[in-house]
């Protein structure tokens, strides 16, 4: 088998129960000079080290997984850059835990863009579980992909059927096709569709302005924490740019404008439900946009490209059991449904693998409601009230206390005995075998994410037997362009 649960990781799980003093090991690390500080971190993180290594480079100084630093943007942008980091796969679960840790206003880390993006609302990302609003919104979006459950598959299989036309069309035309820029065309139209029951093509949007509108309002809210890596810029002066001070709203207003108006008079129905149950028809309009464009089509647009990548590094031996299973099951089963994907066990653990070693938000904020005692795998460590607490992803779930061969893909590593390693997998606020609820904090749509994932694999290997692509890197996620495909035969 080739994952493992070390006895300290099975058990381990933070609690409640408060250790002797002598047992409770300080957080070592720091924070620095005041403001000259975080801007040292800060140009450490984006152009010294890069990203993964500013935290490993703490880790063996502090020999811990937890300690302080400050992170990014910090000044001007955020009041207080300083947080506790943790870096492993049990010490990172305190931040699933709301009833210590607060939620509110944390989506993006230390800083928040202004509510001018989102219709001067606080959208249901930003709310912690102790708001009202949180419940009620939740909760309404909660139902309505309960209602839409019907959808999932039957449009999905529609627009990836689009999507595979353009691609082989690309490639034939050019020897190469860009996959991430007709994913993004795909993954807008499905959720558009899911939403508003028609295809953007029949709006102002157009068939491709969606997903370009999207992504400018994207990067003017998280352009603090993107690196454009332009070798003839300056350091200096892109950190300047991104990093110091927030770009205005008004730059693209007109832009989103577009975007609300194309999302507000398509989704009449899902509206109308809103206003049945008090909810003010703008409010929950923006938080529709936010929902679709924000977490959909925004995780969309960086899972889907992670996941060919990791099977396309996999190689064509893991391809050919992939297009076996798929194709057997779906034989056997009559076709591509619900029931046909649980019996597709390789399918699964390779989006579960794929979300291991690549979590589309590598980031988790939440601000400690009271004194806390938390533990890694070795020491527990005192939190103290109102301290902010940071978790990366992508170091957590590469734990090797917990996974052998941590950082490589390891397509059958949650198959047969390895299941039991499911809870350890962390991308959407939560452990992958809990569920969303309106008193977490868990993403809405975190089984849907899961089943376009499978279908994704399921009709390209039902269309394609192997596939080459070329992995480069894009400001947030994985570039990949296809240099060829291989029919099925």
């Amino acid at each position: 088998m080739s994952s493992q649960i070390s006895s300290s990781a099975a058990v381990n799980h933070p609690s409640s129960d408060s250790p002797p003093p002598s047992d409770i090991r300080e957080i070592p690390g720091g924070y620095g000079v005041p403001f000259f500080g975080p801007i040292i971190d800060r140009l450490d993180y984006y152009y010294g080290k890069g990203e993964v290594e500013f935290f490993r480079a703490r880790m063996k100084k502090y020999n811990s997984t937890v300690f302080r630093c400050n992170m990014p943007p910090g000044p001007f942008l955020a009041q207080n850059p300083q947080v506790i980091c943790l870096l492993d796969a049990i010490s990172f679960q305190i931040l699933f835990d709301n009833s210590k840790v607060e939620k509110k206003n944390v989506l993006d880390g230390t800083y928040m863009p202004s509510t001018a993006f989102t219709g001067g609302y606080r959208t249901l990302a930003y709310l912690d579980p102790s708001e009202p609003n949180h419940e009620v919104l939740k909760g309404f979006f909660l139902s309505q992909l309960a209602k839409l459950h019907g959808k999932f598959i039957p449009g999905f299989r529609q627009s990836i059927s689009g999507m595979f036309t353009s691609l082989e069309e690309e490639l034939s035309n050019k020897g190469k096709a860009n996959f991430n820029a007709l994913n993004d065309i795909m993954s807008f139209e499905f959720v558009f569709r899911l939403f508003c029951d028609k295809n953007p093509s029949e709006t102002p949007l157009g068939p491709t302005g969606g997903p370009k509108l999207v992504d400018k309002w994207l990067f003017f809210q998280l352009h603090p924490l993107i690196s454009l890596g332009l070798k003839f810029v300056p350091h200096f002066l892109e950190d300047l740019a991104l990093h110091t001070f927030p770009l205005p709203f008004g730059l693209i207003k007109s832009d989103y404008g577009k975007l609300y108006n194309s999302f507000y008079n398509s989704a009449g129905p899902i509206l109308d439900e809103a206003e049945k149950i008090g909810m003010k028809r703008d409010e929950a309009c923006h938080n529709l946009v936010f929902l679709a464009a924000f977490n959909a089509y925004g995780g969309m647009k960086a899972l889907f490209p992670a996941l060919i990548k990791w099977v396309a590094t996999a190689g064509e031996d893991l391809h050919r059991r992939l297009a076996a299973e798929i194709r057997a099951v779906v034989k056997e089963e009559g076709g591509v449904s619900a029931a046909a994907l649980e019996k597709m066990s390789l399918t699964k653990s390779v989006v579960y693998e794929a979300l291991r070693i690549e979590p589309p938000v590598p980031y988790q904020y939440g601000k400690a409601k009271q004194d806390i005692i938390t533990k890694n795998h070795d020491s527990n460590f005192l939190i103290k009230k109102g301290e902010m607490i940071f978790g990366y992803q992508p170091i957590a779930t590469k734990d090797s206390r917990v996974f052998d061969q941590p950082e490589e893909f390891v397509a059958d590593r949650f198959m047969s005995e390895g299941e039991k390693l499911i809870e350890y997998v962390y991308w959407s606020n939560g452990r992958e075998t809990d569920d969303p609820t309106v008193d977490n904090k868990q993403c809405a749509g975190k089984d849907l994410v899961v089943l376009l994932s499978r279908l994704m694999l399921v009709e390209f290997f039902l269309k394609y037997d192997t596939f080459t692509a070329e992995i480069g890197k894009l400001l947030l996620g994985s570039l990949v362009t296809f240099k060829s495909l291989k029919k099925a035969t």
